[in-house]
């Protein structure tokens, strides 16, 4: 099955958040944790079903070298990235975002 790939606007500042951060500790690592973040979330349409179910049916996907992780639902044949989060907070507020995101 062809899955398209749709971004929730919120996810924009999401990596937004995460470009700043990076590039404050090294010029350029700002740009690899982009290039990383959307070439992660441009695999997930191709194989989206391996990814686990972590929060009702939100799936997540880990992003190589960056401890980060896409946050997708399929609907239909589409994939909603709904969010971009840091592994490190709590699981109950990452619930509690997906949730208010939800279309």
């Amino acid at each position: 099955m062809t899955y398209t790939l749709r971004f929730l606007p919120e996810v924009e500042d999401d990596a937004i958040g995460g470009f700043s951060w990076y590039e404050t500790k090294s010029p350029g690592l700002g740009d690899e944790f982009l290039r990383m973040f959307y070439a992660c979330a441009g695999d997930i349409p191709r194989n989206p079903l391996p990814h686990q179910k972590v929060h009702k049916e939100f799936r997540r996907c880990l992003i190589r070298r960056f401890p980060y992780a896409i946050y997708s639902i399929i609907k239909n044949e589409e994939i909603i990235v709904a969010g971009l989060f840091h592994c490190a907070r709590d699981p109950r507020m990452v619930d509690s975002m997906l949730q208010n995101r939800k279309e």
